[in-house]
């Protein structure tokens, strides 16, 4: 595709998000997410005032993750529906039925076209670098920082000239039993191939007891507690040429650090 065609395309997805509509449905998804959830989010106040900046989580939950509606909805009420938040997400949920919708809040395909066109329009994203092999980690796993190898955040952060602000968050993966990451049923029944996605996660939950992928499980109340760590200025600590797994390894080792300090404070699973 021509690159001033794929600009355009680019700029008009950015131009999807509705200000008033998210102004409008966002804080109705946060008072869903206290009341069903108790979340909890501490920190925003550490995002930058102004400016862009790349928020990098681990993502929980399997295939009913609720990641997204707490911090975003944490966004909008330290600083404003005005101030642009979009989310860099999968396909599945760009292309479908409810597709609009989601345009509307901000989400965007997770490409490298899009965080750069919002980073570079001084705006804030939201990506978690593990994907699919994050979500649909087993319970065994919960509580380990793990992006499956992937480090292209880095290189998006420091391209663009922002900063990389790491956050993490417990509980929701306590929302249900997760054994496994289907990865061979996945291969198997063809879902690998027909929808990007390599995952199909076996879980014990209620209402459906054992659960294979689809339908899922209705994920328990679980306490999802999330931290807002401080904002790393890539250039100014690692220098002008750093090193990419480098600059990964701290991010992640930070995050775990964090992580286990939320571990710590946890007294009960699902409780919290």
């Amino acid at each position: 595709m021509d690159r001033t065609l794929q600009t355009q395309l680019v700029r008009a997805d950015l131009a999807q998000r509705d200000a008033a509509y998210v102004a409008s449905v966002v804080p109705v998804l946060g008072r869903l997410m206290r009341l069903y959830f108790r979340s909890e989010v501490r920190g925003m106040d550490r995002l930058p005032v102004e400016g862009g900046a790349l928020i990098v989580s681990n993502h929980s939950g399997g295939l009913m993750a609720m990641d997204v509606p707490i911090i975003a909805s944490a966004f909008v009420e330290e600083f404003g529906a005005h101030r642009p938040f979009y989310v860099l997400a999968h396909d599945v949920l760009i292309n479908n039925a409810a597709g609009a919708f989601f345009r509307r809040c901000g989400f965007l395909a997770a490409n490298r076209d899009n965080a750069d066109a919002v980073l570079s329009s001084g705006a804030v994203t939201i990506v978690f670098p593990g994907g699919d092999y994050d979500v649909a980690r087993p319970t065994s796993k919960a509580n380990v920082i793990d992006f499956g190898g992937r480090t292209g955040y880095v290189r998006t952060a420091l391209d663009n000239g922002v900063p990389i602000v790491p956050v993490v968050s417990i509980g929701g993966q306590e929302a249900q039993l997760h054994l496994s990451r289907g990865e061979l049923i996945a291969r198997l029944t063809g879902v690998a191939s027909r929808f990007r996605f390599p995952y199909l996660p076996v879980s014990v939950g209620f209402p459906f007891g054992l659960s294979v992928g689809f339908p899922p499980n209705l994920p328990l109340p679980t306490k999802i507690t999330t931290q807002v760590l401080d904002p790393i200025d890539v250039a100014a600590e690692f220098g002008a040429d750093p090193d990419i797994a480098e600059i990964d390894e701290v991010v992640r080792g930070r995050m775990q650090d964090a992580l286990d300090e939320l571990k710590r404070q946890r007294r009960f699973p699902v409780l919290g």
